[in-house]
């Protein structure tokens, strides 16, 4: 082969000296893989967005029958260097005994229920388990009670402090809203969760009776609520606070 040859081999993919561009088609189809790779990552390593649909964690988070409910980004990174601790606010797939109500989302339709699979590995779509949301409030090794002739929520003896509590939606003021138990002691790699609004919240203390006393596990959680995004009008940082 000659060095005429050679070069006229290496022409191929040119066009008068220029690149040959890729069809527009390619170019697109490129941009939807990358964006969709991108999408399973962020979603699955670094933040997901849930939707509030229920009032249990009220005033913090909406959702009541009749309001906005709320948007919220889950970090999903924090809870890879430490654990939940007391006052942060969690997202959390149910243990097997709080799923007696839960209805799964997906289609009866198996092509269409193939597609909502696809979609929530990228996060089109929400996945079909039962995702909770609920305040930190004893960690594994603390003792937690809320008894009748107490005035309020205890931990390891002590009275909480819970400003995030409004009591006219809660109603009569009592943080155990009629709801007395305890003390339980929470196992070591599981939490006792309690919603915000005591009143409306079916969240530790309706699962004595199961195989965690109520906790849930550590590695059940998905991550920390950092931030309500949508509405606008609700934008802004949701706060871990320390009760004890």
């Amino acid at each position: 082969m000659t060095e005429s040859d050679a070069h006229e081999g290496s022409t191929e993919s040119t066009t008068a000296g220029h690149p040959r561009k890729r069809p527009l088609w390619r170019e697109i189809l490129i941009l939807v893989v990358v964006a969709l790779v991108l999408s399973v990552v962020i979603q699955n390593f670094v933040g997901r967005i849930f939707l509030i649909p229920s009032e249990s964690m009220e005033p913090t988070l909406h959702g009541c029958t009749g309001c906005t409910g709320d948007k919220i980004l889950v970090d999903r990174i924090s809870y890879r260097f430490g654990d939940p601790q007391p006052g942060d606010v969690i997202v959390f797939k149910g243990p097997e005994s709080w799923n007696d109500e839960y209805r799964s989302i997906r289609s009866d339709n198996s092509v269409v229920r193939a597609f909502q699979g696809l979609g929530s590995v990228v996060g089109l779509v929400p996945p079909d388990e039962n995702d909770l949301v609920k305040r930190v409030v004893a960690v594994g090794g603390q003792t937690v009670q809320c008894l009748s002739e107490e005035e309020g929520l205890r931990v390891n003896g002590e009275p909480l402090t819970e400003p995030y509590i409004d009591n006219r939606i809660s109603g009569n003021g009592i943080p155990c809203q009629g709801i007395y138990f305890g003390p339980i002691t929470v196992p070591d790699r599981n939490l006792w969760v309690m919603g915000d609004n005591r009143a409306h919240s079916k969240d530790s203390r309706f699962h004595l009776d199961d195989e965690h006393s109520g906790t849930v596990p550590i590695d059940n959680v998905i991550g920390k609520v950092q931030l309500v995004v949508l509405p606008f009008s609700r934008w802004g940082t949701v706060s871990s606070f320390d009760p004890q």
